[in-house]
C-alpha cells in the first residue's frame, strides 16, 4: 500500500470573491503553496480555523505513547472541518477553497464570511497524487451545494470523449455556476433554499435513464441523500463497487464534528462495497 506523508501548512488570506451569492472563493498564500502542487485538485483536506485572537495555527499533535491526540486548550484549539482543495496557481503563489455561505451557524462558513486579507488558516492534506474518480466513457455526477467543488474539479478533468449527466442542487438560480468541461454533459440544476429540511436529489436521480456500461458515478451530498442514492444505484441498479463513489459531507441538523462517526461508517461501507 502506498503511503503518503502529510502536508501541514499555515496560510494567510490573500483575497476572496463571491463567485455566486452563496459561494465564497477564498484565496490563500504562504511559504508552503508549492507543496500543494504535488496533490490532486479536488481532493479533500482538513482546514483548521484558529480561535479569534490566535497568532498562529496550533496543529494537533499525536501522542504515540498513549496512542491518542494530545489535548489542546480552548484558547488555541482550532475548529477542524473537511473541505476541497479547489485550485492552485504557482505563479501567484496561491491556492483556493470554495465555501458555501449558508450562514454563520458553522465555523467554516462564518470564517469565510468574515475572512479578510492576512487572516490565518491551517491546512492538513496528504501529499502525492491520487485518483479522484473512476475512469469510464459515461459519467453520472450528483451533488448538493457542498459537493460542487469536487464535481467542478472532475468536470474540468474529463476528456472531450466523455459524456454523461450532472445533477446539482443549489440554493437558487443565482447560484448556478458556469462549470467548465470538455465533455458532453447534460446539466440538471435543482433549487433548494432550505437544504436542512430535505432534498430532491434522490428523487431526481431515480428519474434518470442511467448508462449501462463503461460508467462511473460520483455522489457528494448530505448523509441521507447519499445513503438513498447509493442504495438505489448499488442494490436496485446493480452498480459495482468500482463504478460508484458516494461521499457524505454533512448530516442535516448535526455539526460535522458530531456526525463524523456515522458519516465515516457509511463512507467506509461505500468503499467496501
Amino acid at each position: 500500500m502506498k503511503k503518503f506523508k502529510t502536508i501541514q501548512a499555515e496560510f494567510t488570506v490573500s483575497r476572496k470573491e463571491y463567485i455566486t451569492p452563496h459561494y465564497i472563493r477564498v484565496f490563500l498564500t504562504g511559504e508552503q503553496v508549492s507543496s500543494i502542487a504535488n496533490t490532486t485538485v479536488g481532493v479533500n483536506n482538513k482546514i483548521l480555523i484558529p480561535p479569534k485572537g490566535a497568532e498562529r495555527v496550533h496543529f494537533p499533535e499525536f501522542d504515540y505513547d498513549k496512542m491518542m491526540w494530545k489535548p489542546q486548550s480552548e484558547e488555541i484549539r482550532p475548529s477542524i472541518r473537511t473541505y476541497t482543495h479547489r485550485g492552485i496557481d504557482l505563479e501567484k503563489n496561491e491556492i483556493w477553497i470554495d465555501f458555501v455561505a449558508h450562514g454563520d451557524e458553522g465555523p467554516a462558513s462564518a470564517w469565510a464570511l468574515e475572512a479578510k486579507k492576512g487572516d490565518l488558516l491551517g491546512v492538513l492534506m496528504k501529499d502525492g497524487k491520487t485518483e479522484l474518480y473512476g475512469k469510464a466513457e459515461n459519467y453520472f455526477l450528483v451533488a448538493d451545494a457542498t459537493g460542487v467543488p469536487v464535481l467542478a474539479a472532475i468536470l474540468e478533468d474529463l476528456p472531450a470523449t466523455a459524456r454523461g449527466t450532472c445533477i446539482i442542487e443549489v440554493h437558487g438560480k443565482e447560484d448556478e455556476q458556469d462549470l467548465q468541461t470538455l465533455a458532453d454533459i447534460q446539466f440538471i440544476w435543482l433549487h433548494n433554499e432550505h437544504p436542512q429540511q430535505g432534498s430532491r436529489l434522490a428523487e431526481v436521480v431515480k428519474q434518470q435513464v442511467l448508462p449501462e456500461d463503461s460508467r462511473s458515478g460520483y455522489v457528494a451530498a448530505e448523509f441521507s441523500s447519499v445513503k438513498e442514492i447509493r442504495s438505489y444505484l448499488r442494490k436496485e441498479k446493480q452498480w459495482k463497487q468500482e463504478e460508484l463513489y458516494a461521499y457524505s459531507y454533512w448530516k442535516s441538523g448535526v455539526a460535522e464534528d458530531k456526525s463524523a462517526v456515522e458519516r465515516h461508517k457509511e463512507n467506509a461501507e461505500n468503499e467496501a462495497g
